[in-house]
């Protein structure tokens, strides 16, 4: 039986072949931050209020100014046809029936015009800058042409990390996860779209200076993900950037990184309001995302909880777990005594 995301994370491990779940569940060396990520949600505690009228609750909220039905986004990661041969397709459509947004990843199994054809809802793109400036302005405007709604440039992979679940388990992109004649990774074949491959075309001098010609080349609102520290939050606002998500790459990149929980609240003060800040890394209940939020994030991003759903039933099980977040996420806020997102306020956490 299906209750919960751990459900979803077992099933799928006896669903995929051990170099897929090397991919799909891996992180950089050994694993600390991924570790971390997880246990630093499990050490937050909660402080409830009691007596308070939680009858009438909702979830709803607005993100980059875009309504939601809960604070819990898809987070951009690739090749879902690795967990299920509809792919991005099948996520799409699930975000767009459970009233989120959905951010496509650059290393998306299918072109971003076809995942744009079958979407029922807002999907966000997300993108490397590549050394070839031209191929990223190509991919760049085929995403805003298509309908994407923001762009979302990963800032903390100038390197791809040293994932060792991958090397372990001999994990090979397979053609097989591609549509046909797609070449996603600035121009990468699908045999080739390994780490060091990527490491060779994504472009390591990219600087702040480098935020002024994104701008040039679009007209999609600009969210950096990948920010710890509060001087980069600060920065990133100065520079006029829309968005901000705190994030570690799902410890898939610096081991021994922080925790994306140890660095929101310095990031929430350095922003001042002035950005809209996420957060991804470790999300695996509701109130995990009830926590994220009393600490200053306005929504979360989840991954690893999508492919699993994806590999267990497609469509249905992204649908099913992003449900299941966003019901554990309101009786999270009926306990707390907090009736809206708004209400979901920093006294309610326990201090250290």
């Amino acid at each position: 039986m299906l209750l919960s995301v751990a459900d979803y994370e077992a099933a799928a491990t006896e669903r995929l072949p051990e170099p897929s779940l090397a991919f799909i569940m891996g992180g950089a060396g050994e694993q600390r931050t991924l570790d971390a990520n997880i246990a630093a949600y499990d050490a937050i505690r909660l402080l409830p209020r009691v007596l308070v009228d939680v009858t009438v609750r909702g979830s709803e909220t607005t993100v980059l100014g875009q309504r939601v039905s809960f604070p819990i986004l898809i987070a951009p990661t690739a090749m879902h046809r690795i967990a299920h041969p509809d792919g991005e397709l099948a996520s799409a459509r699930a975000a767009g029936s459970t009233g989120t947004i959905m951010i496509l990843s650059l290393g998306s199994s299918l072109p971003v015009e076809d995942v744009m054809a079958a979407a029922n809802g807002q999907v966000w793109f997300q993108a490397y800058v590549g050394r070839d400036r031209g191929l990223t302005t190509e991919v760049i405007g085929r995403a805003e042409a298509s309908g994407c709604s923001a762009l979302v440039v990963t800032v903390d992979a100038p390197v791809v990390g040293g994932r060792m679940a991958e090397r372990r388990h001999g994990f090979e992109v397979l053609p097989e996860w591609f549509a046909s004649g797609h070449t996603p990774m600035y121009g990468l074949t699908a045999p080739g779209a390994s780490g060091a491959s990527a490491t060779e075309l994504w472009d390591a001098s990219l600087s702040w200076g480098d935020l002024i010609w994104l701008r040039s080349r679009t007209r999609m609102p600009i969210v950096l993900k990948g920010l710890l520290r509060a001087d980069d939050a600060a920065r990133a606002v100065a520079e006029g950037v829309e968005g901000i998500v705190v994030s570690n790459h799902g410890g898939r990149q610096l081991d021994s990184a922080v925790p994306t929980m140890h660095a929101l609240p310095a990031v929430v003060d350095a922003v001042g309001g002035q950005s809209a800040v996420l957060v991804d890394g470790g999300i695996r209940r509701g109130g995990d995302v009830f926590k994220a939020l009393a600490l200053g994030a306005e929504a979360v991003l989840v991954g690893r909880p999508v492919m699993w759903g994806l590999a267990v039933n497609g469509q249905m099980g992204v649908e099913h777990v992003l449900r299941l977040l966003a019901d554990e996420l309101d009786l999270t806020m009926a306990l707390c005594g907090a009736t809206g997102v708004a209400g979901i306020t920093a006294d309610l956490v326990a201090p250290p």
